[in-house]
């Protein structure tokens, strides 16, 4: 199988679910603590663009720092690179887990996903 580098939070059930997930395919796996090692705006903006996914799908919007922050009607009028340096400055405003293998990207955890995307 392939290594896979996920961002994860150990304390959340979800990323527990997928780390579980890959490790039962064989998949050899590097953990990231996403609020120790946050990625940085140039991570993120790789991570962002090999995902094919909105920027805005990178944000945990279910989160208590995205709402303390009042980030919902914020985000609209940010420029890419103020969200990327927000993403960046907290962890926890990060959408977890997010798995890449250095060229495909997954945000959040769906079964059926991993199964097409890491586990085929």
């Amino acid at each position: 199988m392939s290594k896979l580098t996920i961002y994860q939070y150990p304390k959340c059930g979800t990323c527990r679910q997928a780390v579980k997930s890959l490790q039962a395919k064989g998949n050899e796996l590097d953990l990231k603590h996403i609020v120790e090692e946050t990625p940085t705006p140039d991570e993120l903006k790789v991570l962002v663009k090999n995902s094919g996914l909105e920027m805005k799908k990178f944000f945990n919007t279910s989160g208590e720092v995205y709402k303390a922050l009042g980030l919902k009607d914020k985000l609209g009028s940010m420029s890419e690179q103020e969200q990327l340096e927000l993403l960046a400055s907290h962890g926890m405003l990060i959408k977890r887990p997010i798995v890449t293998d250095g060229k495909k990207v997954t945000v959040g955890y769906k079964e059926e996903q991993y199964e097409q995307v890491w586990n085929g």
